[in-house]
């Protein structure tokens, strides 16, 4: 079971597009390199009645299904968010790296990580860099993310990727902790940190990925659908 995303591959010397089955998705948590800032994220998710994780980091799998490169997603009720994050997709034998937002439902959350998780759809950006063109100044990456209601854009979160554990450090702890390699045909959503403002639901969901270096950047957003929750 799988999903097939229609990519664009840019390298510094060109770009190509081609269609991807993504086969494994992995949602990693509890990545930040600053433990006060990843001990300020518990905190802020705490205060919604979620418990702290047993380890840091952690590493979910999720059907693969979920992923989605659409403009519009549904969900069930009010109650998800979504949150910024650096995306690793492994392509054959080759690391890319884009953005997406690991949309969650923090209602369910407080019930149980995963299964909050598995309830909502995986956006990301149909765009990737190659990861060997940015790991030489890899630290100077911008995350953000911006929350879209009522006509209104306001800026969610934005931080430098350096507050999250680097991408060679995240696989060789993900191997260590769960005794598997990223093989291809896997995606994996990296990390994020504290929102400006609480957590909230908004109605569309901003996010890019910005490479100051190379004067770039990889944007992408989503409309939101709530669904009416029945019984």
């Amino acid at each position: 079971m799988g999903t097939q995303i229609s990519f664009r591959f840019q390298r510094l010397n060109g770009s190509r597009s081609c269609d991807v089955e993504v086969h494994n998705l992995i949602i990693a948590g509890w990545t930040g390199r600053d433990q006060a800032a990843l001990e300020a994220h518990i905190k802020e998710l705490e205060e919604l009645g979620i418990a702290p994780p047993k380890r840091t980091p952690m590493f979910y799998r999720l059907s693969a299904s979920l992923l989605t490169a659409a403009p519009a997603i549904q969900v069930i009720g009010g109650d998800s968010s979504g949150e910024v994050e650096f995306v690793l997709l492994k392509h054959q034998e080759e690391l890319w790296v884009g953005v997406g937002s690991d949309h969650t439902d923090r209602k369910v959350e407080a019930l149980g990580v995963t299964l909050s998780k598995q309830m909502c759809p995986k956006p990301l950006a149909p765009e990737m860099w190659a990861l060997a063109d940015v790991e030489p100044h890899w630290d100077e990456l911008i995350l953000r993310s911006y929350t879209i209601s009522d006509g209104k854009t306001t800026l969610y979160q934005e931080g430098k990727v350096s507050a999250i554990r680097a991408p060679r450090e995240i696989l060789k702890l993900h191997v260590r902790l769960t005794g598997g390699e990223m093989a291809p045909g896997t995606a994996m959503f990296c990390g994020t940190f504290s929102v400006i403002g609480g957590i909230r639901s908004a109605s569309t969901f901003g996010m890019e990925i910005e490479d100051p270096v190379l004067g770039r950047r990889i944007v992408h957003s989503y409309h939101v659908e709530p669904l009416a929750i029945e019984g």
